[in-house]
């Protein structure tokens, strides 16, 4: 998941404790499929709902205390 989905979700009122469990439930499946082929069956790790929490308040807390407009936004 982008910053700029997690933005628009957090727009359209999903919180950011759900927008965590996202977030997190797709981080690891990226490192199930990775973790698929045997040489690399130790690369990666798992994120806990903490770690999700706090990649996805960090995001929101940037947005907001750049007035609205994301990194992807400021950058055009």
């Amino acid at each position: 998941m982008k910053q700029k989905e997690i933005i628009e979700k957090w727009k359209q009122g999903l919180s950011k404790e759900v927008l965590a469990k996202r977030y997190r439930r797709e981080y690891n499946q990226g490192i199930k499929v990775i973790r698929a082929s045997v040489e690399n069956r130790n690369k990666g790790k798992y994120i806990t709902n903490y770690e999700a929490l706090s990649y996805v308040e960090k995001i929101i807390y940037m947005y907001i205390k750049k007035g609205g407009k994301s990194n992807e936004e400021k950058n055009n």
